[in-house]
């Protein structure tokens, strides 16, 4: 199997495993979300120890998104050891967090039950294409998935009204993130007219050193600086980092699982 079909099926196993949840998950036994809901999260698993042990590396695309005029939007996936040892994290911790689960939810009846695999894995599919993709537009839905999967698990109890209380506090946290990536990648594109990080990062390249001769000192960008900022922001707000630090405790209200899981 090539490095292109894993790449993708990294994405596919728990984005299935998802959908085949939400669709018929609460209508069939028990057994069925036990195995689907941790089974795609290890199958994800396999797939990147053998890009690990294939040495893969490239910048793989599958589709064109959007295109007008020379502006494009690829679907692609980067893989390169960074990518790859982040999928590990996400797909071994996830995998491990997902498997307990199965025995801790087991008080919760079947929709329920199936609709908590269902959230963990959309959450699991966030947090792949927020580390595998080629381009600012991707890298973003990937974040706002991550916000939205974490909404949703943290009020998975919404009976509580503590419960919904901290996931709208988490998702309004990673909302004001969401914007900082959105702003700062239109800084980007203003500047380099590209979204994908191989475009953005030739082009910065080119601009810093001379296709000839020895690299110049860089000099200072306010633009990049402006982007820089912008792009922290996101970062600041998915890792509850001051100010933006007041949804994480609350974060507990979720199921243990979870906190785990976003902890983690």
């Amino acid at each position: 199997m090539s490095n292109q079909t894993l790449a993708l099926l990294i994405l596919l196993f728990p984005a299935a495993g998802a959908i085949l949840l939400a669709g018929r998950g609460w209508r069939l036994p028990r057994i069925f979300t036990v195995l689907v809901g941790p089974g795609v999260v290890w199958a994800s698993f396999v797939c990147v120890l053998a890009l690990f042990a294939g040495k893969a590396a490239g910048d793989f695309t599958y589709w064109t998104w959007i295109k007008s005029g020379t502006f494009e939007v690829p679907f692609n996936l980067l893989i390169d050891n960074l990518s790859i040892f982040m999928c590990l994290v996400i797909t071994g911790v996830g995998g491990l967090i997902v498997s307990y689960a199965v025995g801790y939810m087991e008080h919760e009846d079947d929709p329920s039950y199936a609709r908590f695999f269902c959230y963990m894995d959309v959450f699991i599919f966030s947090m792949l294409l927020l580390v595998l993709a080629g381009n600012f537009v991707f890298l973003i839905t990937g974040w706002a998935l991550v916000g939205l999967s974490s909404y949703l698990l943290i009020g998975f109890w919404y009976q509580r009204h503590s419960a919904v209380v901290a996931a709208r506090k988490a998702f309004v946290m990673n909302v004001i993130g969401d914007v900082g990536m959105i702003l700062g990648t239109f800084v980007l594109f203003l500047n380099f007219h590209s979204t994908t990080f191989a475009g953005v990062f030739s082009q910065l390249t080119q601009r810093i050193c001379q296709h000839l001769g020895p690299c110049p000192q860089p000099t200072d960008n306010p633009s990049l600086e402006l982007a820089a900022f912008l792009l922290l922001v996101g970062a600041i707000a998915k890792s509850a980092q001051i100010p933006l630090h007041t949804w994480l405790p609350d974060a507990m209200e979720g199921p243990t699982p979870v906190s785990a899981l976003i902890h983690a």
